[in-house]
């Protein structure tokens, strides 16, 4: 998934513009693993359908506790990003755990082979699992767990120990992309004058509110589920402990600093998923329905709408004039396409769940948002729906949206096909895009206005696919997160040596001035010494002289 940034304004964005040109040139560079100076991290992504391995690396802490690592993705001598896959998803592995560190073998001796050598016993290798394991009994993840645990350090020297093993939830997850997004654009770097930026209320008592750059919210829609994550910049008021409750369970409070006592990057972020509501899902519940009621409508009514090919359902969610089956427990469903956007629309909604006083689908606690002063990314289905066969992706306008869609429904099915085959669409469209275009873009539409509840109006909503013509993972979030800390390391480590070397400054200084005040003091007592000698041997003169003239004295009396 994910993005491709578009400038409106020329003028705002040139300067922000040629510094990610500048960002995009450096990490398309091979990465140079002969600078001693480069750190280097692995994240195992262990996924329902397979594993991936994501080899990053960044340069020493630049010494500011307010800025984060500077982590990249490492690329190869070819420029290709250090990333292997492999099939099945460990999760196969519930009845065999002991085989896991085996599973992972092909891909932990990938990463070794691109990490220095020297550099192994320093680099974190954090094996984080999802979808597929969460859906295991406790014991067979652990058990799964535990033998990567046991067995990986004894082939492998990265840093690694129990707790860089784990089955990670939905929510963090969900963390994790909007944190690598949010990187990426460089939304957690400090505001110049022309940036959005946004009041934060933090956690801690009697602090003051933060100004800072105001971070992007994302949603995603798949297949099966659609995902949102935003922050929530000002403190919330529940309306009752039910809600408080629920809130809970989709606010995550986290400081992506490298000083819990620095709040400059503590983050609240509303982050949650919906089964079932991905655009194909969705239509598989949309049909599932169309088949019990007509089966129902017939049982009573004479009528036989939808059991024949000559008296077919009429479907406005269809392009018009398609003809389409669906076939649930050996009974067809025999459908007409009616092609009529706004229809599809009331047809779509009842399915989004919402219920009174909820603002979110499927009555789920949704956290407020401040449409007046925030910023939104759409992924996957979002920009499908608007690129692939409607070629208005990008900026986000309900208006040019709706009227784009409805054309398309309401254009004859054979003229869409003859379309399809002169080209006329995104490189990516298929046979199956044009069939439930129809239906994707008024989910799309009820999901953004009436689930979520976008105004109509709202102006910051992008749809893309990819962040710099790269696709961003969680792992980059991750592995943000899991690393916070160790610049803290290095400026206590810098500090020390600052400290030893300003403490040895001063000292030599200092012994420098005593040991020539010991060598005064010294030349000092030498010509005192030299000038007591001086007066003793006078007086000596003075007093043999004395006793002379006394003697000569006593010469003359006698």
């Amino acid at each position: 998934m994910f993005l491709t940034i578009l400038c409106e304004d020329s003028n705002v964005c040139s300067h922000s513009q040629s510094l990610w040109y500048l960002s995009i040139a450096e990490s398309m560079e091979a990465t140079d693993v002969l600078n001693p100076a480069l750190n280097y991290g692995i994240v195992v992504d262990c996924g329902s359908s397979g594993s991936r391995v994501f080899v990053y690396y960044w340069p020493p802490h630049n010494g500011n506790p307010h800025t984060l690592l500077d982590i990249r993705q490492m690329k190869d001598h070819d420029h290709k990003p250090v990333v292997k896959k492999i099939k099945p998803g460990i999760s196969t592995l519930a009845k065999t755990p002991t085989k896991a560190s085996d599973y992972l073998h092909p891909l932990l001796s990938f990463a070794a082979a691109h990490v220095p050598k020297n550099k192994h016993k320093e680099t974190p290798l954090y094996i984080l699992c999802t979808a597929g394991m969460r859906l295991l009994p406790e014991s067979q993840q652990a058990a799964i767990l535990e033998d990567l645990v046991t067995d990986v350090p004894l082939e492998f020297d990265f840093l690694f120990s129990s707790s860089h093993a784990e089955v990670i939830s939905g929510k963090q997850e969900g963390v994790y992309a909007w944190i690598g997004i949010n990187f990426v654009l460089g939304r957690f770097d400090h505001a110049d004058e022309e940036d959005a930026t946004v009041e934060v209320t933090t956690g801690s008592q009697n602090q003051r509110p933060i100004s800072r750059r105001r971070t992007v919210g994302i949603m995603d829609m798949g297949g099966a589920s659609l995902q949102i994550a935003y922050e929530v910049p000002s403190a919330i008021t529940f309306n009752s402990p039910q809600e408080e409750e629920a809130g809970k369970s989709v606010l995550a409070e986290f400081n992506l600093g490298c000083d819990v006592e620095h709040t400059q990057h503590v983050y609240r972020v509303y982050v949650t998923t919906f089964l079932g509501f991905g655009g194909n899902m969705a239509r598989q519940r949309y049909e599932d329905q169309l088949v019990n009621k007509t089966l129902s409508k017939n049982r009573f009514l004479t009528t036989q709408t939808g059991l024949s090919e000559d008296k077919p359902y009429l479907d406005p969610c269809l392009p018009l004039g398609l003809s389409d089956t669906v076939v649930r427990d050996n009974r067809t469903l025999y459908l007409r396409g009616q092609g009529d956007w706004a229809r599809c629309q009331e047809a779509v909604q009842p399915f989004l769940g919402l219920h009174n006083g909820t603002m979110s689908p499927g009555g789920v606690y949704q956290a407020p948002i401040n449409f007046s002063n925030s910023e939104f990314y759409g992924f996957s289905e979002f920009y499908y729906c608007m690129e692939d066969v409607l070629r208005i992706g990008g900026q986000y306008n309900s208006e040019k949206y709706s009227r784009a869609a409805t054309d398309y429904c309401s254009t004859k099915w054979s003229t869409l096909k003859q379309r399809l085959d002169n080209q006329l669409f995104a490189q990516q469209a298929d046979i199956s895009r044009l069939k439930y275009q129809c239906f994707k873009s008024a989910w799309m539409y009820e999901v953004l206005h009436s689930g979520f509840r976008f105004p109509t109006d709202y102006p910051s909503l992008r749809t893309a696919q990819l962040v710099y013509d790269k696709e961003v993972q969680w792992t980059l979030g991750a592995i943000l997160f899991k690393t916070r800390f160790l610049p803290l390391r290095d400026l206590q480590q810098e500090t020390l040596r600052q400290s030893h070397s300003s403490w040895l400054r001063p000292s030599f200084v200092y012994n420098h001035h005593l040991f020539s005040l010991c060598i005064l003091v010294v030349v000092l007592a030498i010509l005192l010494y030299i000038l007591r000698l001086r007066r003793i041997h006078q007086r000596e003169l003075r007093q043999a002289e004395a006793l002379d003239l006394l003697g000569g004295w006593g010469d003359e009396g006698s």
